[in-house]
Order: structure tokens, then sequence, then C-alpha cells
């Protein structure tokens, strides 16, 4: 069985962290301190094109390839590992139950008879998994069990499984990407009332995936094909620069912002084409982000959004949160789980301004330290 919430928050022992992702391999391993955590094994390896996209894995063989080498290289050991796959492969539901149904192998049992109601592919195609939250009383004064009801296509899962597999690795927790970034910003979240909903915008490589937290728990997700790549591509078009799937460019970027009476410049000027074609699409991206805002809270009685946290690769732009905190009138933060978490980290390694990327291996990591 695939665990995809299993122990959301649980730790094991002597395990790594890997991300797959479109452009990069991740791989991270932690550990425990007196005081917080430690990276001790931090790889990152560039992947070729094509061998994901859309968040699927189209070429196993190489990346398959591409991971073992990374473990042979590094002499990397590890009983446990965990990876993540995007939200756009992953149905997640909060999932009312009937409250005589504690037992795991009851509510396993209800939830596969259920199952096919949250789907929108057939039940034998889905691997599915669930986590019980806790207990609440109906409209109509009954008591129920809240779970948290995960499914992906069998053939997305199976494909992960593989690579690890012929990459020599024994793969035990595969879980959604939003649940990782959950693990890094827990502190955080715990600030807010049930009544109050922060919005997580993971921007990747080729996506943003959108997810709304409350109390804790992923209530909603939506994925925007919108990415770094995205922005990128509009910036070196803009500036007649050769395409490259590369975005390391835009971490030296910063917005022009403005601030009331006075016109904060960006580092390409506030009237370059380059800056201009950048904020189209960021614009475009803000908007999209609106649209997930507020399509959740029409559903939803009584719940303010108190806070938006940029997180991913492409939320390294300088300024990016005054643009859309300005753009969506919702306070914004730019989150650098790095220093959320208060991890010792070598700068030479990693410069200050790539760790916003690493919301989603940094919570991979958490899981097996």
């Amino acid at each position: 069985m695939v665990n995809f919430v299993k122990n959301l928050f649980s730790k094991s022992k002597q395990g790594i962290g890997v991300e797959l992702c479109p452009d990069r391999i991740n791989l991270i391993q932690l550990q425990k301190q007196r005081q917080g955590y430690k990276v001790v094994t931090f790889v990152t390896e560039e992947v070729p094109e094509g061998v994901i996209e859309d968040g699927q894995i189209l070429d196993l063989p190489t990346m398959a390839e591409l991971l073992e080498g990374i473990i042979l290289e590094h002499k990397i050991k590890a009983k446990h590992i965990a990876t993540a796959i995007p939200g756009r492969e992953s149905i997640v539901r909060l999932i009312p139950v009937p409250a005589e149904l504690s037992d795991d192998n009851d509510l396993r049992e209800y939830v596969n008879q259920e199952a096919g109601l949250y789907l929108p592919f057939p039940r034998d195609e889905a691997d599915v998994d669930f986590q019980k939250l806790g207990s609440f009383v109906d409209e109509e004064g009954a008591e129920r069990n809240q779970l948290l009801f995960v499914a992906t296509r069998k053939d997305v899962t199976d494909s992960y499984i593989t690579v690890f597999k012929e990459a020599g690795l024994n793969l035990d927790v595969v879980e959604v990407s939003s649940f990782s970034i959950l693990r890094c910003i827990r502190e955080r979240l715990q600030q807010f009332t049930p009544s109050e909903a922060a919005v997580t915008a993971d921007i990747e490589f080729d996506s943003t995936e959108i997810a709304v937290i409350v109390d804790g728990v992923p209530q909603f997700s939506r994925t925007i094909g919108i990415g770094s790549f995205q922005i990128q591509s509009a910036l070196s078009q803009a500036m007649n620069l050769p395409p490259s799937r590369n975005t390391e460019l835009l971490q030296g970027m910063t917005l022009p912002v403005n601030t009331g009476d006075n016109l904060t410049m960006g580092t390409m000027g506030g009237n370059n084409p380059g800056t201009t074609a950048m904020m189209k699409v960021l614009g475009e991206l803000a908007d999209e982000i609106r649209r997930s805002i507020d399509f959740y809270l029409n559903q939803s009685d009584g719940l303010e959004v108190a806070q938006l946290f940029l997180v991913g690769p492409g939320s390294s732009i300088g300024q990016l949160d005054e643009f859309f905190m300005q753009r969506l009138s919702v306070p914004t933060e730019q989150i650098d789980p790095v220093a959320a978490l208060g991890l010792e980290m070598d700068e030479e390694e990693v410069p200050p301004v790539q760790r916003l990327g690493l919301g989603v291996i940094l919570g991979l990591g958490l899981r097996e330290v």
C-alpha cells in the first residue's frame, strides 16, 4: 500500500527525502540536534528536458539512472526514503464518516467502499489512503469522524515506485508535495484560529500549487499552469535572450513596487521590457490565485484568508510578497523554510536566495530524520 498521509507529522530514522522535479532532483538527509536540525547531506542535480512533464515521469529509465548516479557518487545509504508527488496528480478531500467507525480496519473498509464517490476515475485505477483527524457534530446533531482522504492514479504512484526500485532504493513513503510544505511551516500555521485560512502558493518549475489550510489541515488545492519557467520565458523573450531551462536569473530580480508616492525600482528598472513582461505573467498568476481563494471562500461560511505564504523556487523574486499583497489585498510573506526550521545550512552550498525553493525537500527530510 502507498502511504500518502500515514502519520502526516511523524518521524522515522536514518532516512532521506528525494524530490523529483522537471528540472532537478533534490536529495536531503537531516540530523536531529539538541535544538533543531542540521543538514547532513544535500544534493541537487539537473534533469534533462522531457523526463518529467506536467507532473508525470515520462522517461523512467533516465530518471532511475540519474537517481542511482547521485546515490553512488555521494555514497548515500538510507533505510527509509520519502518522496512527493505534485498536487496536480492527487485528490485530497475531507470526508465525514459514521462515528462508530473508529477502528482502522473498519475505516479502511468504509473508505474503500466509498472512495469512488470522490474519484474522477475508476476505483480500481486508484491508490487510496486516509488519516483520521478527529470528530465533529454535523448539522443534524449526529457525531461524525472526519478523515483526510488522499488518492492518485495507480500508474502515477507505480511510476515513482519503479524509478526508485530501478535505482536500487526502497521507497516507503509517497506523499503530496503540499503536505511536505505544511511540515515546514507547521509552527507558523498554529497562529491562526479555526475561522482563519492560510494559503500556500508553491511556485515550482512549470506550475504553482495552491493549498488552502484551515486549522492546520489542507481543505482545498488547485494547480495553476504558471511556474518559474513561464515567468523567465516571458522575461527572456522580451529581452531577446536565448531560451533556457535554468531559472536562476529570476533569483537576482527585484520587482518594482508602488509603496505610496515613491516607486521602488527593480534591479532592471520599472520601464524595462523584461520586467514588464515578467510582471504581466505574475499578474496572471495573482489573478488565478484570487480565483482559487474566492472559489473556496464562496463555499465556506464565516471564513477569511489571513495569510498567503509564498514558497518554491519561483518565490525568490525580490519584493514578490509586496507585489501579491498589493494585487490581492491579502497579507503575504515569502517563506524561507531553512530559517523557519532553524536549520544549520552552509551558505556556500545553498545561497540564501535559493533556500525559498527547498520547502518540499526539507519537509520530506523532516519525515525521515
